[in-house]
């Protein structure tokens, strides 16, 4: 079967496409055994094979050497075979070619199609090997259209989405539009590979720093860690091992250049840039700038730090609608609690006051009580003896004989209820959901901002404050 123009069609494809030719070859070949196949029938063995030299595709039918044939579509006597192969033996598998196959135009249709399918799966993996490699790369395309609310960005050799939630809020584009963004992730799907892109990620702002600045390309300043609510504020941590170099100055620019040219792509979200330090409450207290923190306190085993400021000082910690303290918690890693020292203080006062109503506990014990996450009679009453012993320094009788006599007092009403919980003494609460990178809109979500409806159990930095109040005495 020839075919005058296939050498031109199999050159031509691979120069358009960027197909190998060995790929579109054998696309054609697959393509017409596949025809052959059920042109002949599926009982008998076939192949095709591409002629270069004479470009034509050649079909060959291959048939056991028989001494005695039952199936002649699968066998062949030994004297026929050996007029087509003088060494042919018993037991061998001749191929026959079949000189003129006799194509009819539905089958070169199928042909037809099965190429044009194999070209399509050729240039998909050649699409996703690609691009697969240029994952966490930034990349510019033009804006061609909108589906389903998600933006369609030509990037030249394939069509890239923009989710609707990978946009920055308030952010706009029309078709024509240029947009640059970060491509964070290629999958291959059954319409062909998906590039996936996105403006909301950390990594995004991450990337813009490094192109902006010039010391970051080079290795000598350092990204730690990023985050972001995406069309508000960001924070990043810098830092470098040159002590002549000033990390966050770098990334500022003069008069702001570098930093406003990333502001500006990021349609005006403000920007904090923090100095990283390997001690996490150094790190912590950068993070909350503009705040001036009065302590901190760590809790290592469960990644809770403790920020204790004056009262004046809450708001600035805290941030407008909580994102300060929510970006901090997202860049170190760690839980952060803001508290404000001036209601703490008054809470353990008024703990104190009515611990003291039981004849039983003194002023010493209730300081001591307090000191260790008792606040009131009814805590008491749902101690284990074992522990109020160890706080107290007492055996475990006498501790049950205290317990004993905060449960009668309750059930009696000898005493006043539990002290009023004053708001805001943990003002504010965020937990951070992921480290730098995978950190977007959505999983910023989990974080609060909001007073700690736990705060039966006191953390490091109240215990110290109960330290401080020692010597508190009731008037």
């Amino acid at each position: 079967m020839n075919f005058s123009e296939l050498g031109k069609v199999i050159e031509q494809l691979g120069k358009d496409r960027g197909i190998k030719r060995e790929v579109v070859v054998g696309a054609i070949e697959q393509a017409f055994l596949v025809t052959a196949r059920k042109k002949f029938g599926i009982q008998g063995e076939f192949e095709a094979r591409y002629n270069a030299d004479d470009g034509e595709i050649e079909i060959f039918q291959y048939k056991n050497v028989v001494d005695a044939v039952k199936d002649p579509i699968v066998e062949i006597n030994m004297d026929d075979a050996k007029e087509l192969d003088e060494d042919a033996e018993i037991g061998d598998q001749l191929g026959i070619k079949i000189d003129d196959p006799r194509f009819s135009r539905v089958d070169i249709q199928t042909a037809k199609q099965i190429i044009f399918q194999k070209v399509r799966d050729a240039e998909r993996e050649i699409l996703f090997s690609e691009f697969k490699h240029r994952e966490g790369e930034l990349v510019t395309g033009i804006v061609r259209r909108y589906e389903r609310g998600n933006v369609i960005v030509d990037l030249g050799k394939a069509d890239a989405i923009l989710a609707r939630k990978e946009i920055i809020y308030g952010e706009t584009f029309n078709p024509g539009d240029r947009v640059q963004a970060y491509l964070s992730e290629v999958v291959m799907t059954n319409r062909g590979p998906e590039i996936r892109l996105t403006r909301t990620s950390p990594l995004f702002l991450v990337k813009l720093f490094e192109i902006e600045v010039p010391e970051i390309q080079d290795g000598t300043i350092e990204i730690k860690a990023a985050a972001r609510e995406p069309g508000h504020r960001a924070k990043i941590a810098v830092w470098t091992q040159d002590r002549d170099i000033d990390p966050v100055g770098a990334c500022v620019g003069m008069k702001g250049s570098r930093v406003q040219n990333i502001v500006n792509e990021l349609q005006g979200e403000k920007i904090d840039i923090v100095k990283w330090h390997d001690e996490v409450d150094v790190f912590v207290k950068n993070a909350l700038a503009p705040a001036d923190i009065t302590s901190i306190n760590l809790n290592s085993e469960e990644k809770i730090i403790d920020v204790i400021v004056e009262e004046d000082q809450l708001s600035l910690a805290i941030g407008r609608r909580g994102q300060n303290v929510r970006l901090a918690a997202m860049l170190s890693g760690w839980k952060v609690n803001i508290i404000s020292k001036n209601k703490l203080q008054d809470r353990i006062k008024n703990a104190a006051i009515n611990l003291v109503q039981l004849d039983e506990i003194t002023e010493a014990y209730a300081q001591v009580l307090i000191q260790s996450g008792v606040m009131s009679i009814i805590d008491l009453s749902a101690s284990e003896p074992s522990d109020i012993a160890k706080y107290l320094d007492v055996a475990e009788d006498d501790a049950k004989k205290l317990i004993a006599a905060a449960t009668a007092a309750i059930e009696n009403t000898e005493i006043e209820n539990e002290p009023e919980e004053e708001e805001d003494i943990i003002s504010a609460s965020a937990v951070p959901s992921a480290r730098m990178g995978l950190i977007n809109s959505e999983s910023s979500e989990g974080s609060s901002a909001d007073g700690d409806a736990d705060s039966d159990k006191f953390s490091e930095a109240e215990r110290r404050l109960r330290e401080e109040l020692a010597a508190f005495k009731l008037k």
